[in-house]
């Protein structure tokens, strides 16, 4: 039998962060080497990172990456391995993969389906490769074949598709597969959906089925650039079977996910499904790129799977950063397929995505205005859901390692200045054990509730009880006197009192502006990063203070909707993440309804009596922005989800909708960057385009109420 060890490896880059990217990627070289592994697939770009953007025009980014890609050929002896980088060829950037054997470049399959929706902007940057055209490019003194290739290693026939090709009808697979692959290799960047793990599943099984071969897929890891989120997950299959699934969401560096393949199994299969295959001699040498490899052939059962992880850090050689995490074990963990798939989802990539941007911005901690709300709850708890589930995985003391640049956690710092005072920071952090997570959490997160008048005392209680249950450092003030500081400035020069009456939303929104230069204050002390816990249904209809409850450089929440954050914060309350568990604390939130708490207390001031019930505004959001109906479809659309509100109810809330979301795109503009979590985002960067001045679909609206009229006059 002609056995041989596949590997898949996840690395978590940064973009054009040279010598990061470089070192995760030696160090899951080095442990497919140690695990025997012949052929490893590394993802999409992994060398300069995915989300370079217009840097991929940069002539110097396109000479760095080829320099990096010069330095890591050496480390492939014994190994067949890809690297993904932009090449610059015939006046335009290809995104490629290069296939490097034993120390020996070898030639660059290009990619020919280019993901151009949603979130993705490859076209701007890359030409698409066409179908059976090879090229030459030169690449030092060299030059190498470019293009739709095969490569024969030693006799077994290696293609790609990378990323996109497999996604589409047309896929490259099947020509390769026709061609006579062996093995397919699927670089990707493939960035983090709801759900989106079983469409890739499906489509490596149904790849490695219908074509007759392995089937390696590799998956970047971690927030990359900001907004997009890489769960990694990588995935072995052969003949329609999956072999073996790497962790998803890890907080490690990098992650080998290996598994042992028969060739001539997939080649017997090959040939009982009559798929038409040209013979050997006749395939058209243009595309096939031969080169002699010795594989190292195995005598183990098929479907041994072995998982490495590794930390990367430049006093630890890899073989001391490798551990076996799981021997045998292809299935999916119990939360993936259990009935909270959603909410776990939500908890791990938030976690992993805040993590990941603490550290990759430098930043010193997160502070959080908390008001005892279920948004900047939710905030506050992923916050702490960072530390459980890094924690979980790496151990206390390691994760507090990768969080090194943070001053409070560096032990070889002095917190203390020449006068012996000591900084404006926790004190240093003992190496976490016990009750070393809250002591991390500490010194990770400040959270302060900021009062006026109108706050309650059930607000400031739900807000305390939250940051004692999480081990937040908790402050409180009051912006009464910043409030009537202004209220009185502003009185005094146009020369009238201002009344509720008269001036309420001006009113209520001095009020949260109130609170936007302390609390940017804090941050600045503490050179944390401060986090806006403004969510989707709240961008949608402009239900947010700009400079105010809108402040802050990162705005984890906002790419999801107020409905599905209500029902995750009750979740959290009596289940919690697998391996985690609840925080009953959080029942303090959940018993309160959600408002802004702007207007006197005697106003009685919710959330939904200002807007409409948040479940309504997600349906009628998604139904005009995701589907694009106006708003007589929309209506037609959405009443019969909800039968218990009548037609003009639900036509005077899609008016409503249709009215704020016209006025507010200025807001959704200067939104903090957010993270991507499903394909109905709102963020105009990287998803949904609408124009700041518009009509208002003032004629639309008004063919919606005369059908309105319409419809009582009929009845």
């Amino acid at each position: 039998m002609n056995r041989i060890r596949l590997a898949a490896a996840t690395v978590n880059q940064t973009p054009m962060a040279w010598d990061a990217n470089a070192h995760h990627i030696r160090a899951a070289i080095a442990a497919a080497r140690d695990a025997g592994v012949s052929i490893l697939c590394l993802p999409e770009l992994c060398i300069t990172g995915y989300g370079c953007e217009d840097m991929f025009f940069s002539a110097g980014i396109q000479q760095a990456a080829l320099d990096i890609l010069e330095e890591l050929v050496p480390e492939t002896h014994r190994l067949i391995t890809c690297f993904g980088l932009p090449i610059f060829y015939e006046g335009a950037v290809y995104n490629t993969a290069a296939l490097v054997c034993d120390g020996r470049l070898i030639g660059l399959a290009a990619k020919q389906h280019l993901a151009g929706d949603g979130i993705h902007y490859e076209p701007r940057w890359f030409r698409r490769w066409p179908a059976d055209v090879v090229g030459r490019v030169a690449i030092g003194e060299a030059e190498y074949p470019i293009g739709d290739l095969l490569f024969d290693c030693g006799g077994v026939r290696i293609g790609f598709e990378i990323c996109r090709d497999a996604w589409v009808a047309d896929r490259t697979g099947a020509r390769l597969a026709q061609r006579g692959a062996d093995i397919l290799l699927n670089p990707s960047a493939s960035h983090f959906a709801f759900a989106k793990q079983q469409i890739r599943e499906r489509f490596v099984l149904e790849g490695s089925r219908a074509f007759c071969v392995s089937y390696a897929y590799a998956n970047l890891l971690g927030n990359e650039a900001g907004r997009s989120i890489y769960d990694g997950g990588t995935l072995l299959a052969t003949n329609g079977k999956m072999l073996a699934r790497g962790p998803r969401f890890s907080f490690a560096d990098w992650l080998l996910t290996s598994t042992v393949i028969d060739i001539d199994a997939t080649r017997r299969a090959k040939a009982e499904s009559f798929t038409e295959v040209a013979p050997r001699s006749s395939v058209d040498e243009g595309g096939l790129v031969e080169t002699n490899f010795r594989y190292q052939h195995l005598d183990v059962p098929i479907g041994t799977t072995e998982v490495h992880s590794g930390i990367c850090t430049s006093d630890r050689s890899t073989s001391e950063l490798t551990r076996s995490l799981a021997v045998d074990v292809p299935g999916h963990p119990a939360w993936e397929t259990g009935p909270h798939q959603k909410e776990e989802e939500f908890a791990r990539t938030l976690a992993l995505a805040l993590f990941d941007y603490l550290r990759k911005s430098r930043s010193q901690s997160f502070v959080v205005s908390l008001s005892g709300g279920a948004d900047s709850a939710t905030v506050s708890v992923l916050v702490y859901l960072l530390v459980q589930l890094g924690g979980q995985e790496l151990g206390f003391e390691r994760l507090a390692e990768k969080l090194s640049h943070i001053r409070s956690l560096s032990s070889k710092r002095s917190l203390t200045g020449g006068n012996g005072a000591t900084a404006n920071a926790p004190s240093p952090c003992p190496l976490p054990g016990g009750e070393g997570s809250r002591e991390l959490v500490r010194h990770l997160l400040t959270c302060v509730y900021q009062s006026t008048r109108n706050s309650g005392s059930e607000t400031l209680s739900a807000a305390r009880t939250v940051a004692e249950a999480v081990g937040a450092e908790f402050l409180q003030w009051d912006v009464d006197t910043n409030v009537d500081a202004y209220v009185r400035t502003v009185s005094t020069a146009i020369g009238r009192e201002l009344t509720w009456e008269r001036d309420d939303v001006a009113l209520q929104n001095i009020q949260a502006r109130a609170r936007g230069p302390g609390i940017w204050l804090l941050a600045n002390l503490r050179g944390a990063l401060l986090l806006t816990t403004s969510n989707r249904s709240e961008a949608a209809v402009g239900y947010a203070t700009m400079d105010g409850d809108t402040c802050g450089g990162l705005a984890p929440i906002a790419g999801i909707d107020k409905a599905f954050l209500l029902e995750w914060l009750k979740w959290m309350e009596t289940t919690g993440p697998a391996g985690i568990g609840p925080l009953p604390a959080l029942s303090a939130v959940t018993k309160l309804r959600p408002t802004a708490e702007l207007r006197p207390s005697t106003a009685d001031q919710t959330d939904e009596a200002d807007l409409m019930p948040y479940r309504v505004l997600d349906a009628i959001e998604r139904a005009a922005i995701r589907d694009r109906l106006l708003p007589i479809d929309v209506l037609e659309a959405v009443q019969p989800q909800f039968p218990q509100y009548a037609a003009s109810q639900m036509g005077t809330w899609v008016e409503r909708f249709f009215r704020l979301w016209c006025r507010n795109q200025w807001k959704r503009e200067r939104y903090a960057p957010s993270f991507h979590l499903d394909d109905e985002n709102l963020d105009p960067k990287t998803w949904c385009r609408f124009p700041i001045l518009n009509s208002g679909f003032d004629r639309e609206l008004e063919e919606l109420l005369e059908h309105l009229r319409g419809m009582t006059a009929n009845n």
